[in-house]
């Protein structure tokens, strides 16, 4: 049996989906988790603490310039100044001793740094997982790539949700010989094809840069111009959803571009389960953040749609052109419309692609079978660490 500590930043937070899923089925369920600030009460009923301490609000001299050596002193030593140090790094020792912790997943390489010099000087095995923004966005950050440079020493093996994350992180020298690409993965029973609408699309994500929504909208109203059955379904808030509405209205599409804001994770389901065609314009935004392997699209690809994407990021390691979808560079907005006539007027081909992506779904993403290579990886390590221990 061995028991896992899941490291991660904000905790809890409903919208991690895939983190939250690892928690509970990870080696059957995390023994314990390790955050750097609690978000919200712990649903799961696990043992957790936060290792950041909280800031003192009247502190003396003495404290600031404390605060200060130690900063200065894990810069030079770890390239990161929130690794936890002095009465916070003994909580942090004594929280993996008495959970008995084997092994500790930091999910996100920025959380991962902060905790693996702490991890890695008790002997204990440790595994960081790349899912993003992580690996894109923060890489801009100073002395990131140094930090993940130096951490990469302390960990027994990484994985990231995909090989272009890795190409990323190799890009500026920071490479792991155990790396694995495992994507986040859906659950293929729960995300199932229903009873399709004819040119129905349908896009979820939040309303920001990366997923460029104004792209979406205005490429699919001058499309459904020629094809009045047409009809687009946005889940999602943000920044630009304001935006968005007033270009649907401008357009005379108000009727035809419903916006129905966040919702749950039931409500999506519904909608990808009846609708054809998924659409997102990912893009790298004007602060280098990407995308990893947008989770929207493998559940969209398993409830049996056909999608229309960008190339971006590691949505081409999933949506291979013309086989199981479209996709266009980034920001390519003549592109992106003539791809969705290009949908409408094959409809005989939408359910036949919408099948392709289910069975592809179903043999690549669903992440019972994903989860299982995270454990055969993690476990090899560990039993390896036992065997060195117990030889005489």
């Amino acid at each position: 049996m061995i028991k896992l500590c899941i490291a991660t930043g904000h905790f809890y937070q409903p919208q991690e989906t895939q983190i939250n899923f690892h928690i509970q089925n990870l080696f059957g369920g995390a023994s314990a988790i390790l955050c750097e600030n609690p978000f919200h009460d712990d649903p799961f009923g696990k043992p957790y603490m936060a290792w950041m301490p909280p800031k003192p609000t009247n502190p003396t001299l003495s404290e600031k310039l404390t605060q200060l050596r130690q900063k200065v002193h894990n810069l030079r030593t770890y390239r990161t100044a929130r690794v936890p140090h002095g009465a916070g790094r003994n909580k942090v020792e004594a929280f993996l001793r008495n959970n008995q912790i084997d092994v500790v997943l930091g999910e996100f390489g920025n959380t991962s740094m902060r905790v693996a010099p702490v991890v890695h000087a008790m002997g204990i095995p440790m595994f960081s997982y790349f899912r993003g923004a992580d690996a894109s966005s923060q890489l801009q950050v100073p002395f990131r790539a140094a930090a993940y440079g130096r951490m990469m020493g302390q960990l027994d093996g990484v994985f990231a949700v995909a090989q272009f994350l890795f190409d990323e992180l190799a890009a500026r020298g920071v490479k792991h010989p155990n790396s694995h690409v495992v994507p986040s993965g859906v659950n293929t029973d729960l995300f199932l094809p229903g009873d399709k609408r004819p040119t129905s699309f349908l896009a979820v994500g939040r309303f920001v840069e990366k997923k460029r929504p104004d792209i979406t909208v205005t490429a699919f109203c001058k499309a459904a111009q020629d094809n009045p059955t047409a009809r687009l379904e946005m889940i999602g808030d943000g920044p630009l959803l304001e935006q968005c509405q007033a270009l649907a209205k401008s357009h005379g599409m108000s009727d035809r571009v419903i916006f129905h804001g966040a919702k749950p994770h039931a409500f999506v389901r519904e909608k990808l389960a009846e609708t054809e065609i998924f659409l997102q314009h990912s893009v790298v935004a004007k602060n280098k953040n990407t995308e990893g392997l947008p989770t929207a699209i493998q559940e969209a690809m398993s409830a049996g749609m056909m999608i229309i994407s960008t190339r971006h990021a590691g949505i081409p390691e999933a949506v291979i052109e013309g086989e199981n979808g479209f996709l266009v560079d980034e920001h390519d907005a003549d592109g992106f419309l003539s791809c969705i006539r290009k949908a409408l007027g094959s409809p005989d081909q939408t359910p036949v692609i919408g099948a392709r992506n289910r069975v592809k779904a179903q043999e690549s993403y669903d992440n019972r079978k994903l989860i299982k290579k995270v454990e055969r990886e993690i476990t090899a390590v560990v039993e390896r660490r036992r065997a060195v221990a117990t030889t005489p």
